[in-house]
């Protein structure tokens, strides 16, 4: 059985959540404090609007925590668990004023991520069957990384490098700085950490052969064609691992990992994942006096 990704460090993310409600928040939800009462209390639930892999929901929890501290923040589903339309994520009992305060930020984390998670699960579904593995990029939001990718994992990919500074891969630029791949090569291996492997990245079978023979063992086939990754997995595949990229979607996904490749990596997953539609919706008429929390409920 394989094991649910975990949620980044939260010193990775919650200064991005304490940034989203200071944006929307600033110095006070003005339209809140003038038409809700105060004392106001009430429940609410936030709901999938259609078919979706849920991702986000802790993360809704800290904006309540931070935002929403008189609430009491019930989720019904785990990241991972795919949802239909209608489906209740979270339920939410408390202050009313502080629900809305922290309805949006919410929204927003939990659409952008389920998106992501949604569409990476689109690919992985694609490609079911075949040895390859979908894997993400560096196209991501700024200041989002963490949380891109580790919908990218909830959705069933698997994580590229993070940066710079933990992967190496030589693309086109560095190559042609370097004076070719062979030189570019020998001095990345020269002095690589022995935790990482040098990638190249590669535009044609010359270019394979090139890095292979300077002692690459791991390239990405950028913008090839499904019948030249094929002719390149017949040749190289047993000796090198090989990564396809550029110009690949859900219409030709399936193709090129029926080449027999063993990664594809796609910028797509989180540079153009449309966020999913989830709401915040009230639940009855709101109580004008504070009432006693349910049973097992935590107020945040």
């Amino acid at each position: 059985m394989v094991s649910a990704p975990v949620l980044p460090p939260a010193p990775s993310w919650h200064p991005l959540v304490a940034l989203a409600l200071s944006e929307d928040v600033g110095t006070g939800d003005i339209t809140t404090r003038l038409s809700i009462p105060a004392e106001a209390r009430g429940r609410a639930r936030i709901e999938a609007r259609q078919p979706m892999v849920v991702c986000g929901l802790a993360v809704g929890e800290e904006v309540f925590r931070r935002a929403g501290r008189d609430v009491a923040y019930r989720p019904r589903h785990r990241d991972g668990e795919v949802v239909e339309p209608g489906e209740v994520l979270v339920e939410l009992e408390g202050a009313l004023c502080d629900i809305m305060v922290a309805e949006r930020t919410t929204l927003n984390f939990v659409s952008r991520l389920s998106g992501i998670s949604t569409l990476t699960r689109r690919y992985v579904e694609a490609v079911s069957g075949t040895r390859a593995r979908i894997v993400d990029t560096r196209k991501t939001l700024p200041g989002w990384r963490v949380l891109d990718k580790y919908a990218v994992a909830v959705g069933g990919g698997e994580n590229h490098r993070v940066g710079l500074f933990d992967g190496i891969l030589l693309k086109d630029n560095h190559v042609a700085a370097a004076g070719g791949i062979e030189p570019a090569v020998k001095a990345a291996l020269s002095a690589a950490p022995a935790n990482l492997r040098v990638q190249v990245e590669v535009q044609s079978a010359g270019e394979v052969a090139a890095a292979a023979e300077a002692g690459a063992d791991f390239l990405l086939l950028d913008n090839q064609t499904p019948e030249e990754v094929a002719a390149i997995v017949a040749e190289w595949g047993d000796r090198l691992l090989l990564e396809a990229s550029g110009g690949i979607h859900l219409d030709n996904v399936r193709a090129y990992a029926e080449t027999g490749v063993h990664r594809i990596s796609i910028g797509a997953l989180t540079h153009s994942a449309p966020s999913c539609d989830v709401a915040l919706e009230l639940d009855g008429e709101p109580d004008q006096a504070p009432g006693e929390p349910e049973p097992g409920a935590v107020a945040r």
